[in-house]
């Protein structure tokens, strides 16, 4: 050992008097040192790398955000002139915004990752913390952006769940197209009146009340102005989840606060379409044959023609889900697609419609077949005209249908057997038929931007041991237009790093490939025999294993202190088939534990510095948080410790939109099985929970009837509950305890005492 400070002699002195476990704690404390100047040592190493990139509404102009020496900065790039410049003054935007975030800003280093563009590029807006800012660049003032400068500030559907506060809207009065009418709501009725003239007002409607009241967010007119149509609104329960913030900063005493929150199984909003005839002042109610019982009905919109409106219906339980079309005239409604599974239809990422020819012909995304993939039907009799795409790969969305030439831009991923399935490239395909034509290249994850006429595209790609790059292309042939970035990772490496290595194994059925990616400490000793640690999210709204560069820096931190930290997509996630995905169907609690650890084995089988022989540690947050505790409950014999931050425990007590996604509708006997306050009495092996007492994406309550259940189980556990946190692992000093949980827990090794002798005291200062 080499010192080289008067503090690490001394350290050494006060270990060697102590005995060998201080010698170790010692060790510890140099790994906790490392792990912590991590962030800091890795700071300015990887550059000119590209996060993201995106085009400035409809000109030949785009920007970006790439890594510097000091931190980061925005660039825009002129496609036509080639030319690069930075995006704004970013000094001058760091000191204007330094009062809105209560905290000096520095250029390299502002708080947000996205800019948006307004006012002809002499405005842009952000945004600090939880504030959206509006910034003038020519003499850098930021004020509060005014709220129509927000996006996607108006949902206009109806149900769905209340998950946060009851949606206001604008409340102004909504003008007809041809200028001429204004409704609004009064009275919870429709009142229609010309233009700027109360007095000459009428109500088209009588039969709205409190309990029934026509929603004003909900009116759409007709494209002539004759007609106006609105869904009645029945309001569902209005769960509310409460809050005592202990420790508020600006007062004394604590504070009480509420928000709506609808959980699995509540009442929700419901939703009937009515139609008026405004010169005739009559109103059609529509029948509900169609829709009897909706998680959801989205907004009502207008066919360019006026004859009929549209709106889509997701039956409660997510295995129904139609498009509607409504005849203006008689009010008569036909399903022009009914889209069912036995399973679940994932609205929330595998949904995409597009209208062709005024709805004669939809294009469709369905799983069906067995893979996510597009549909083209015939509106008029609401059957499927061709598959436009086929094959064992997946459709991951829709970037552009072009109604001229008929060709539709996607991205996929899995058509290349030969590589990652998780890999996304980019492709166009005839509307009419034809075979997928690849628009990206190279073995690795793409993300593309396309300019808004198409003419050119942005061109991101990366792997976990491939730096980014990023081209400017031409979409016409694909050819080079300029290179934009290629990032530098020389520094990186040269300081120690090391990419994460891809690893694939079998799954449970023998057949289905499980990936994942492992990663070592940087003084990796292939000799010495290493405990593991699983970093586990395994939600089924997706996938996430790393698929792009990047430090993985709290696992790494974690690696530092003496384990190989892994990271793993079981059965049940998305972005593989519908049978892989549906494993996870009412039962949450599988979280593809039995693919991992058929996973792990292979890895030990490999290389036998990788020791399960202590059982593996596993720690998480949210849906990770409930299947890291769920690892010691149904599969105590291989995981040994976890730590569970912000765990949705409870699938009933957690949000709705989610938990019925995956759980069904009505709350059958599968939430209790998944539970892990009902299971809580199984608990083996050592747990740490960690809370956030203002959690407003789990309700912390959760977290406290996994608490009462252990206890009433007499079990032993460990409890952070962070006051003030929100949806939080815990911050630094979450992170610090997760560490010591696994050090002390999996390595055996007292962590260092954070409340003893300082570094300062045994150097003999005061």
């Amino acid at each position: 050992m080499r010192l080289t400070t008067s503090v690490s002699r001394r350290l050494l002195v006060l270990a060697l008097l102590a005995g060998p476990s201080a010698l170790a704690a010692q060790g510890t404390a140099a790994d906790y040192a490392r792990a912590d100047g991590l962030r800091d040592r890795f700071k300015g190493l990887l550059l000119d790398a590209v996060d993201q990139a995106a085009w400035i509404d409809s000109t030949p102009r785009f920007w970006y955000r790439k890594t510097t020496k000091d931190g980061y900065a925005f660039v825009v790039v002129d496609a036509e002139t080639r030319e690069k410049r930075p995006a704004f003054d970013h000094a001058r935007l760091a000191a204007a915004l330094t009062p809105v975030a209560h905290r000096p800003l520095k250029g390299d280093a502002l708080p947000f990752n996205a800019i948006r563009f307004a006012d002809h590029e002499r405005a842009l807006l952000v945004t600090v913390d939880t504030t959206r800012m509006r910034c003038t660049l020519d003499d850098y003032r930021c004020v509060v952006a005014a709220p129509t400068e927000e996006e996607d500030d108006d949902p206009r559907g109806v149900g769905g769940g209340l998950y946060g506060a009851r949606p206001v809207g604008d409340q102004s009065p909504r003008r007809s197209p041809d200028g001429k009418w204004e409704a609004l709501v009064r009275n919870f009725n429709v009142y229609v009146r010309p233009a700027g003239d109360d007095a000459k007002g009428t109500f088209l409607s009588t039969d709205g009340t409190e309990d029934d009241a026509y929603a004003l967010n909900t009116f759409a007119w007709s494209p002539d102005s004759k007609r106006l149509a609105a869904y009645r609104v029945r309001p569902g329960y209005q769960r509310e989840v409460h809050y005592v913030q202990s420790s508020p900063e600006d007062q004394l005493q604590p504070k009480h606060s509420l928000r709506l929150y609808s959980k699995p199984g509540d009442v929700l909003d419901r939703g009937v379409p009515v139609i008026f005839d405004v010169a005739a002042k009559r109103e059609t109610v529509v029948d509900d044959a169609l829709f009897p019982n909706a998680y959801n009905v989205t907004a009502l919109e207008w066919r360019r023609d006026g004859r009929a409106l549209t709106f889509e219906y997701n039956q409660r339980g997510h295995q129904l889900y139609r498009v509607i079309e409504v005849d203006a005239a008689t009010g008569r409604a036909r399903a022009v697609i009914d889209e069912r599974s036995p399973t679940f239809f994932e609205y929330s990422a595998k949904k995409y419609r597009f209208d062709l020819r005024g709805g004669k012909e939809v294009v469709w995304m369905s799983e069906r077949d067995g893979w996510n993939h597009l549909y083209l039907y015939d509106g008029a009799t609401g059957k499927v005209k061709r598959q436009i795409t086929k094959g064992p790969w997946v459709v991951r969305g829709v970037d552009k249908v072009d109604t001229l030439t008929r060709q539709i831009w996607f991205h996929a991923s899995g058509m290349d057997p030969q590589t990652d399935p998780y890999f996304v490239q980019y492709y166009k395909v005839g509307i009419d038929g034809g075979p997928a034509t690849r628009v990206t290249e190279g073995d690795a994850m793409h993300g593309v931007a396309f300019s808004t006429d198409m003419k050119y595209y942005v061109d991101v790609w990366s792997r976990v041991d491939l730096p980014p790059t990023a081209e400017l292309r031409r979409t016409s042939d694909r050819s080079l237009v300029m290179p934009v970035e290629h990032a530098d990772a020389s520094a990186l490496l040269a300081a120690g790093w090391k990419p994460p290595e891809p690893f694939v194994a079998k799954g449970r059925d023998g057949k289905s490939d499980i990936w994942g990616v492992i990663i070592r400490p940087m003084r990796f000793d292939p000799s010495r025999k290493y405990p593991v640690v699983e970093n586990i999210y395994a939600g089924p709204h997706g996938s996430f294993v790393p698929k792009t560069f990047g430090t993985q820096l709290g696992m790494q931190q974690i690696a530092e202190l003496g384990f190989v930290v892994v990271q793993i997509d079981g059965m049940g996630t998305s972005n593989r088939s519908k049978a892989f995905h549906d494993v996870a169907w009412k039962n949450l609690a599988d979280a593809g534990f039995p693919d991992r650890i058929l996973w792990h084995k292979a890895v030990a089988a490999k290389y036998p510095y990788y020791d399960l022989t202590r059982g593996v540690g596993i720690y998480g947050t949210s849906a990770g948080g409930q299947s890291a505790m769920a690892a010691l409950l149904f599969h105590p014999d291989f995981y040994k410790v976890a730590v569970a931050a912000a765990g949705s425990h409870d699938n009933r007590m957690d949000k709705i939109w989610w938990n019925e996604q995956w759980m069904g509708w009505p709350i059958g006997p599968e939430y209790a099985a998944s539970s892990n306050v009902d299971n809580a009495w199984r608990l083996q092996g050592k747990l740490l929970l960690i809370v956030g007492e203002m959690d407003r994406n789990v309700d912390p309550s959760t977290t406290m009837q996994v608490v009462n259940a252990l206890i009433k189980a007499k079990k032993t556990f460990d409890l952070l509950v962070i006051p003030g946190a929100d949806h939080t692992s815990g911050g630094e000093y979450g992170d610090h305890k997760r560490w010591d949980f696994f050090v002390h827990d999996l390595l055996g090794v007292e962590p260092p005492d954070r409340n003893g002798v300082t570094e300062r005291a045994a150097a003999g200062g005061s």
